[in-house]
């Protein structure tokens, strides 16, 4: 068998392969790639040595089965039978949900949560997008501290794992998106170093030192993350990947990493015969990111649009801290215009970050999908100090009206496992670092950064203590019973709704038109035929609606169509869809 790997400044590298060592010669047609030949077979146990150094693991390791920290180990994607044909599943009219394997069940394995894919299925969500899933040392952990690009967590059940979940995904009708991260690696267990310049002092970003997209030998590490994303598209079978805080990638090339990613994906695509998209994290707030190339953009399909949560947020709790400060001030002007023109910050004051943020999108021209809404997500629940979820925060009526919004707005809508039942169980920060000295300062930033915004230390969940994790678990018996039993109903009919309504995959974002009176705290807007109302306040409310014949799709409490007024009577803390030609 052939194996090979880049290093560029070694004076030699030998390989190991189940305890045999050999010697590697340098490629003469690939600078800085060193090539041998070893006896091997799927499993076989290898590494490579870089000027008599240690033997580490393959940078494109496929299986490290003792952790980041030991030998790969040799897997021949060829023998897993697939079972589900597949013919892909665009993103447009999609519904996704996404999930941490390791707290989806209490077993936390890929095994175990595909034994729960029915639920998906049967709540009509499209695409599973899985957290990350690469190597990281201990257990238990969020996944973006991942140090192998290449390779799937072995607690998490390892490549087979995710091969047996994708099929049964894919049986079942639904997609699998992704997430991956290329702007850092994890602090422990990141061997990359080793072998060349993957990283530089050039940029500087939340980590450290950048990775090297754009310093000499960046071409080859470029190659090594555009390689690293097609592999999971194409060797498990996936249909898109989420691309985690893609504003970090520092990247001055004249080519950006992100459109030359793109435009990879969209050829595997063609070649492929089957849908695959990109979606990108982005606090950019630049439209320029999901405008095709052909338009001068960098042609990621969607991205992930936080002022579309915060607006919400800040109507739904009225909470005003941080980022949340210039939504507060009016929420529902602030959510009325996410609901039209995609970005509150569209080139306006952050007071925030101390100056104008953002660019406004080209309505006209660009389809609304591809930007994806959600009231809830890792992110806006596990940085708070306690990993509370938004039904924890308000009544049961709210967090219905949340989903309403959600799942009829303009965008592609994301869940947030466990929220369509208003899971009770917290969603809490949590590690399991290896090192005890990085344990220890995780454990002391994270008390340290709550504490400056008046929280007690006794108060702030201990990440290195396993009971953290396990807290974090999605209790299953929960969607059995009440309240959690009418929150799921509702979550079906609403996304059953988006489905069956042509209106609410509509792409033209310019065609939403909102009104709303901040006082009494009521919204209203019209997607084609259809008209959607949500009163966020404790009292009824009147919303006027037109005197036109309306008839009730969906209500979270009963409600009567407009009469000859042409006012709708909606309850307090409730939400109604009406069709209203």
């Amino acid at each position: 068998m052939q194996f090979e790997v880049w290093a560029p400044g070694a004076g030699e590298v030998t390989l190991m392969c189940d305890g045999v060592t050999s010697a590697m010669e340098s490629d003469p047609e690939r600078p800085g790639w060193w090539c041998g030949r070893a006896r091997a077979q799927d499993g076989s146990r290898y590494g490579f040595a870089v000027d008599g150094g240690p033997v580490l693991p393959d940078p494109r390791s496929r299986r490290l089965p003792d952790g980041p920290d030991g030998l790969g180990a040799v897997v021949d994607h060829g023998r897993y039978e697939w079972r589900a044909p597949w013919r892909g599943r665009p993103l447009p009219g999609g519904v996704l949900y996404e999930l941490h394997v390791g707290t989806y069940t209490p077993e936390g394995t890929l095994d175990a949560a595909a034994e729960r894919l029915d639920h998906l299925a049967a709540l009509g969500v499209t695409h599973v997008e899985l957290m990350p899933l690469c190597p990281f040392p201990g257990r238990h952990g969020w996944g973006y501290d991942g140090v192998a690009p290449w390779a799937v967590h072995e607690p998490y059940g390892g490549p087979e794992a995710l091969k047996r979940f994708v099929d049964r995904a894919h049986g079942l009708g639904l997609g699998v998106v992704l997430d991956v991260v290329h702007n850092h690696l994890g602090p422990s267990g990141n061997h990359l170093p080793a072998f060349g310049p993957y990283f530089t002092e050039t940029h500087h970003t939340p980590w450290g030192a950048a990775v090297n997209l754009d310093a000499p030998g960046s071409d080859e590490v470029r190659a090594y993350l555009r390689e690293s994303a097609l592999a999971w598209l194409r060797d498990y079978r996936l249909d898109g990947l989420r691309l985690d805080a893609v504003h970090e990638l520092a990247d001055t090339r004249a080519l950006p990493f992100l459109e030359e990613l793109s435009a990879a994906v969209d050829a595997l695509a063609a070649d492929l015969g089957r849908p695959l998209f990109l979606i990108a994290e982005s606090d950019r707030n630049d439209p320029r990111t999901v405008t095709p190339r052909a338009e001068g953009g960098l042609g990621v399909h969607a991205q992930w649009n936080d002022d579309f949560h915060h607006a919400l947020h800040t109507a739904l709790t009225g909470e005003a801290q941080g980022y949340y400060a210039d939504f507060a001030r009016a929420p529902l002007a602030a959510f009325a215009k996410t609901l039209t023109r995609g970005f509150f910050h569209d080139g306006t004051y952050s007071s925030f970050r101390g100056r104008h943020h953002g660019r406004p999108l080209d309505r006209t021209r660009l389809a609304s999908h591809r930007l994806t809404c959600y009231s809830q997500s890792h992110d806006q629940i596990g940085n708070r100090a306690r990993g509370e979820r938004l039904a924890a925060l308000v009544s049961p009526g709210l967090a219905a009206c949340a989903a309403t919004l959600t799942l009829t707005a303009p965008f592609t809508p994301m869940l947030f496992m466990g929220e369509e039942w208003a899971a009770g169980t917290p969603w809490q920060y949590f590690t399991d670092h290896t090192d005890p000295e990085l344990a220890e300062a995780v454990r002391r930033g994270r008390r340290r950064e709550f504490a400056a915004h008046g929280w007690k230390e006794e108060d702030v969940p201990d990440p290195q203590d396993p009971a953290t994790r396990d807290r974090s678990c999605l209790d299953w018996s929960e969607p059995r019973r009440e309240p959690h039993a009418r929150v799921l109903e509702w979550y079906r009919r609403l996304i059953a709704l988006r489905h069956a309504e042509p209106d609410l995959s509509d792409p033209d974002l310019a065609d939403t038109r909102v009104a709303f009176d901040e006082e009494s705290r009521w919204l209203a807007f019209r997607r084609g035929d259809l008209r959607i109302a949500v009163n966020l306040g404790s009292e009824p409310a009147l919303i006027p609606l037109g005197a036109r014949p309306a008839r009730v799709l969906a209500a979270w409490e009963p409600v009567e169509p407009p009469g000859a007024d042409g006012l709708l009577r909606v309850p307090g803390e409730s939400s109604v869809v009406l069709f209203q030609e």
